[in-house]
């Protein structure tokens, strides 16, 4: 087998076994049998002239070969699924698949309602939804559309700033009643302080907007839900979305104004999807609602309209 024979099949089996691992967790994940996903990685091995993995019991790890072929297959997986959504339905029709890449709180917590009113409105519509709060390459196509706290600096892309969504300290009602409402800041320290873990962005955006540091949290975690949900399980004290806590009356504002944070919302697109009728259908419906949501308007119904 020689370079110009090496198939797509092969990357993907490249690509599998480096998120997986190892050959029979890959197998399962794309399909295959365990031995012919080890004879298309050999083949490829073969073909490039290159040693991909590492073989230990403990499972296989990618050379230092293998770490610069990821990025190219990892653009090879996203182009091909592209291509799939690409054909999930004419462009000019309000019907196929859309490829949402979200932040964990917004993915999870903001955008359903939105998406439940998209897809009343246009029973056609697949929407993938992908919570991350890493910044997903719109020029690869990792997805058709982002909602992003940071400005995108990619060119091709066409970004909408949405608004600024702020933040604050909040506590549920039964925490308070439990255990009482700080006074000052320093009062903190005698309450259970919901925060980040190991997550250096969380700590940089934190100490920058408060002077905090890790030391203060009494419950860390660097998922954004899992705080959001240990605050609304009245577990602690923690920075939540003014727009998002108004929406649950039980949690109620902790020394408002002395903490205060704000994000900056996009909305942002490949420039050749304007052309895409069910993607820009998506965009539009995505940044009424994101604009209401920062304006503490109404959010859309599952009717799709703005109540």
């Amino acid at each position: 087998m020689t370079r110009s024979t090496v198939s797509w099949d092969h990357y993907r089996a490249f690509l599998a076994v480096a998120e997986t691992g190892s050959l029979s967790a890959a197998a399962r994940q794309i399909g295959q049998t365990q031995p012919t996903l080890g004879r298309q990685i050999d083949a490829l091995e073969r073909a490039l002239g290159l040693s991909l993995f590492v073989r230990s019991p403990a499972g296989l790890t990618l050379t230092e070969g293998g770490h610069d072929l990821l990025p190219d297959a990892q653009g090879m997986a996203a182009a091909a699924e592209a291509l799939l959504r690409s054909a999930s339905a004419g462009r000019d029709e309000t019907a196929g698949v859309v490829r949402i890449t979200a932040s964990e709180v917004v993915g999870g917590a903001v955008l359903p309602p939105v998406v439940a009113a998209l897809q009343a409105r246009h029973p056609g519509l697949v929407v993938e939804l992908v919570l991350t709060n890493r910044s997903e390459d719109l020029l690869r196509r990792d997805a058709d559309i982002a909602v992003r706290m940071l400005r995108p600096d990619q060119n091709a892309v066409i970004a909408r700033q949405i608004g600024r969504v702020p933040l604050g300290l909040y506590a549920h009602e039964a925490y308070l009643a439990r255990c009482g409402s700080p006074q000052t800041l320093a009062d903190l320290s005698r309450h259970t302080v919901i925060g980040f873990d190991r997550n250096p962005a969380a700590a940089r955006a934190l100490e920058v907007g408060s002077g905090w540091d890790r030391r203060l949290f009494r419950f860390r975690s660097d998922s954004d839900l899992a705080q959001l949900a240990m605050l609304r399980a009245a577990g602690g004290i923690g920075v939540c979305q003014a727009p998002l806590a108004s929406q649950w009356p039980e949690l109620r504002p902790v020394l408002p104004g002395a903490v205060s944070f704000h994000l900056d919302v996009w909305l942002a697109m490949h420039e050749d999807q304007r052309r895409n009728r069910r993607v820009r259908v998506t965009f539009d419906h995505l940044a009424t609602a994101l604009r209401a949501y920062v304006e503490l308007r109404s959010m859309p119904s599952a009717s799709g309209s703005l109540e």
